[in-house]
C-alpha cells in the first residue's frame, strides 16, 4: 500500500532500539505518541532478537525487524574484531534501499546505530547529544545522562513530529507502557490461576533474578520478606525466574518456612505479562519482568543499588510504583558485572533492610 506523507513531509520512519525487554518497554510511550503524530506513515522498528517479542504487534510499528547489534551479544573470538563494522555497512546498504525519511536513536549512547542510519543514508537522523554520536546526527538533542529514557524517547518523537523538544511539548503525567498478551496468554494465565489459588485468594510475587550480578538482593532477605506476606490472610506467594534463575530461585525456595509457589522459564514474555497483571504485589530489583509488571498495571516494588532510578525507575505513579535504596555514597555507579568497591553482595543491595522492604510491601498491599 502506498502511504500518504504526513503533514510534516515524512513517509517512512525508522526507530532504533537495540536494548533488552525492559527498555522497550519503557519506550512504548514514544511509540504511541510517534503513531498519534504520523497515523499515515510506515514506521518500522529495529529490534535485538532478543527482544523481537515485545514488539512484535505493536500497533504504533508497521514491521518490526530484528539485528544482532554488537555489544549486546558475546560473539566467539574468531567473530570478534571487524565483525561490527561489517554487520555496519551490510545493514547500512539494505537499509539505504528503504528510503527511510528520518531516523530515531532511542538509546542515547549507541554510537553504532548513529553510524548505521549515516551510511544508510537517511536525511533526518535524531537522537541526543551524547558525545558519541552527536557529530553524525542531524539534530542532536540537549543530552542529560540522568533523564529517564522514557522521557528521553519522548523528547526525540517531539523533535521530528512538533519541531519541539521543550518540556513543554512533552505529554504531562506517565504515558502509560504497553504490552498487551494476547488471548492465548490470558487464557493461559486464568488456567494458570484456576488451578493454583483460592476464588478468595491474591497473588504476590516475587521476581528477584536480572541480568548483572551487583543488582540482586540476598536470598535471605527474599525468604524473610517471603514468609511475612505469605502469612498474610488470603495470600499465595509465587517465585519467578527466567531460564538462567533456576538455582537462584531454587535457593529462595529452600530458605523459605512456608511452601511457595514456583515458576521458572516455564512462562513466554506474554504468559508472564498475563499473570503478573493480576497479582496483588510484584516485587523484585531492577529488571525487565518488574516493568512488564508495571505496564499490566500491577503494584510493583523495586530494590535498587548500582541502577540510577531517575533514569530507569519504574514510569507510572510513584505511590504505586516504589522505589527502595540504601543511598550509599557511591550509588548509583551503574556497574552491574562487580562492585567496583570489591564489596561482597553488592553492599548497596545487602544494606536494603528487611523491614524497609516489609513495611513497603505491606502498605502497597493496603
Amino acid at each position: 500500500m502506498t502511504r500518504r506523507p504526513s503533514p510534516l513531509g515524512v513517509r517512512r520512519v525508522l526507530v532504533l532500539k537495540p536494548d533488552h525487554l525492559g527498555d522497550l518497554l519503557l519506550t512504548t510511550p514514544a511509540l504511541h505518541t510517534l503513531r498519534q503524530h504520523l497515523p499515515t506513515c510506515r514506521i518500522v522498528a529495529l529490534v535485538g532478537p532478543w527482544s523481537r517479542q515485545l514488539w512484535q504487534g505493536h500497533p504504533a510499528l508497521d514491521a518490526v525487524v530484528p539485528l544482532p547489534f554488537p555489544g549486546f551479544v558475546r560473539l566467539p573470538a574468531g567473530q570478534r574484531g571487524w565483525h561490527p563494522y561489517l554487520l555496519l555497512f551490510k545493514y547500512g546498504l539494505l537499509l539505504r534501499r528503504e528510503c527511510y525519511d528520518a531516523a530515531l536513536l532511542l538509546r542515547d549512547d549507541h554510537w553504532w546505530g548513529a553510524v548505521l542510519v549515516a551510511i544508510a543514508g537517511i536525511p533526518q537522523r535524531l537522537g541526543h547529544a551524547h558525545p558519541l554520536c552527536a557529530p553524525l546526527l542531524s539534530e542532536a538533542l540537549p543530552y542529560d545522562p540522568r533523564h529517564h529514557v522514557t522521557r528521553q524517547a519522548l523528547t526525540v518523537v517531539a523533535a521530528l513530529t512538533t519541531n519541539n523538544h521543550a518540556p513543554s511539548a512533552l505529554p504531562l503525567g506517565f504515558p502509560p507502557t504497553l504490552f498487551q498478551p494476547v488471548e492465548a496468554d490470558q487464557t493461559w494465565a486464568a488456567t494458570w490461576r484456576a488451578a493454583n489459588l483460592r476464588p478468595n485468594e491474591r497473588l504476590v510475587v516475587i521476581h528477584p533474578g536480572t541480568g548483572g550480578s551487583t543488582k540482586h538482593w540476598t536470598a535471605t532477605g527474599w525468604a524473610s520478606v517471603g514468609d511475612a506476606l505469605a502469612a498474610e490472610p488470603a495470600t499465595r506467594l509465587l517465585l519467578t525466574g527466567g531460564p538462567g534463575e533456576t538455582a537462584l530461585v531454587a535457593e529462595i525456595a529452600a530458605l523459605l518456612t512456608r511452601p511457595a509457589l514456583t515458576l521458572v522459564g516455564q512462562t513466554s514474555v506474554g504468559q508472564l505479562a498475563a499473570l503478573l497483571g493480576c497479582a496483588a504485589l510484584v516485587l523484585g530489583v531492577d529488571s525487565g519482568p518488574l516493568h512488564l509488571a508495571v505496564s499490566q498495571g500491577a503494584p510493583t516494588l523495586h530494590l535498587f543499588g548500582p541502577s540510577d532510578q531517575l533514569r530507569f525507575g519504574p514510569w507510572g505513579a510513584p505511590h504505586r510504583h516504589v522505589v527502595l535504596r540504601a543511598n550509599l555514597f557511591c550509588s548509583p555507579c551503574g556497574e552491574f558485572a562487580a562492585c567496583p568497591r570489591g564489596t561482597t553482595g553488592p553492599e548497596c543491595m545487602v544494606a536494603i533492610s528487611v523491614a524497609t522492604v516489609l513495611a513497603t510491601a505491606r502498605r502497597l498491599l493496603g
